[in-house]
């Protein structure tokens, strides 16, 4: 009997053990933690709104996470493409290609120009398929060594391959795309990681039809893709509308050119889930979140910023005191000092009170005591 060549027998230090496991894996797979590690978020792609960048991760204002899964959902008019066109202008900005995976048929160019992107970099695609988008996603990651910010608008309306070869009843291909959408994130997910990249996936919020009273109360929405799609996510944020008539943005004639919507952070792997703010959206000649204007409502509560009937009195760290009115607080945003002030007041409000466990809960969970529109 022929006898089996072994190697050193011995206990491997966890050094040796890694050099082993990335020799065998042909890839560095295996990390010391205490010089790097790889699932930490180096990088950020601004929102368009410095407010809900204040809320997403604990500690810093951040944004999309360079190098996960990401969802924006939200109800129908709630700016889901307005927002991810001013992510993806910023990721043009940060030196990232950016690709557009568009299944709605709704994008227009001068929309996206209005943004701020560049159409002259910027990859438009049909999104025929939900097979065709994730097999695009690994052949470009695989080809272009550049980081990429791949944006799916919308998963909800791309059909499955199935869908398309089917009939239109909905039991034919029933939990098909669910099915896809695991494999395919399941294969990806690391890849993203590693290769610095971004999924930025639209969605739409739909209602929860159920008998069960208490799971409608507590769960009044889903999101289309099924469960395993969910645990991908390392962030999803979701857009309503609020009923509130103050809630529109109208134009000079009375036209409405806009709404204010209210984000939640429904998952975060950051360690800020189910925090809220509010912000402006237009659509008009100007496009996009209307960041300055909600930062009066972010820094309201602060000691620093007190009210006495129409007017309020901003306190200054050198000791003086500015009086002004809220209809004239985008006039104050061109005075620097008052801009840099109201910043400082906002990392103290909302990102280190917060991070510090200071202050009314409420006021981190809760910023609108208006209902959601359906």
């Amino acid at each position: 009997m022929a006898k089996v060549k072994t190697g050193k027998v011995g206990r491997l230090s966890p050094a040796e053990m890694r050099s082993m496991i990335n020799k065998s894996t042909g890839m560095k797979v295996a990390h010391d933690l205490k010089e790097a590690n790889p699932t930490e978020v180096v990088e950020w792609i601004p929102t368009g709104s410095r407010w809900l960048d204040s809320i997403i991760c604990r500690g810093k204002s951040a944004g999309i996470p360079v190098g996960k899964i990401v969802e924006i959902a939200g109800l129908e008019s709630t700016g889901k493409s307005y927002m991810a066109a001013q992510v993806a202008a910023n990721a043009q900005k940060m030196g990232m290609d950016v690709v557009y995976f568009d299944s709605e048929s709704a994008i227009d160019p001068q929309f996206l120009e209005k943004a701020g992107c560049d159409l002259d970099t910027l990859l438009y695609v049909q999104a025929m398929s939900v097979e065709m988008v994730l097999e695009t996603i690994e052949s470009l990651m695989g080809s272009n060594d550049n980081k990429m910010l791949f944006v799916w608008d919308s998963l909800a309306f791309t059909p499955s391959i199935s869908d398309i070869q089917g009939d239109f009843n909905p039991q034919s291909s029933m939990a098909v795309k669910p099915r896809i959408l695991s494999k395919g994130f399941s294969k990806l997910n690391i890849e993203i990681a590693n290769r610095g990249c971004t999924l930025l996936i639209l969605n739409q919020l739909k209602t929860n039809i159920t008998s069960n009273v208490a799971e409608a109360m507590t769960t009044p929405y889903f999101t289309p893709g099924g469960k395993a799609a969910t645990y991908a996510y390392s962030l999803r944020v979701w857009l309503t509308g609020r009923k509130a008539k103050n809630s529109f943005v109208y134009d000079d004639k009375g036209f409405v050119v806009g709404t204010e919507v209210k984000a939640k952070i429904e998952k975060s792997r950051f360690g800020t889930q189910r925090r809220t703010c509010t912000f402006r959206i237009l659509w008009g000649d100007s496009v996009g979140i209307q960041d300055e204007e909600s930062w009066f409502e972010a820094v309201k509560g602060s000691d620093y910023l007190t009210s006495s009937g129409a007017w309020y009195t901003l306190s200054y760290g050198d000791g003086t005191e500015e009086k002004f009115q809220p209809s004239r607080w985008m006039e104050k945003m061109a005075d620097e000092k008052f801009r840099n002030r109201i910043l400082e007041l906002m990392d103290e409000e909302v990102i280190l009170k917060f991070d510090k466990r200071e202050g009314d809960p409420e006021q981190f969970y809760n910023v609108d005591e208006g209902e959601e529109k359906d």
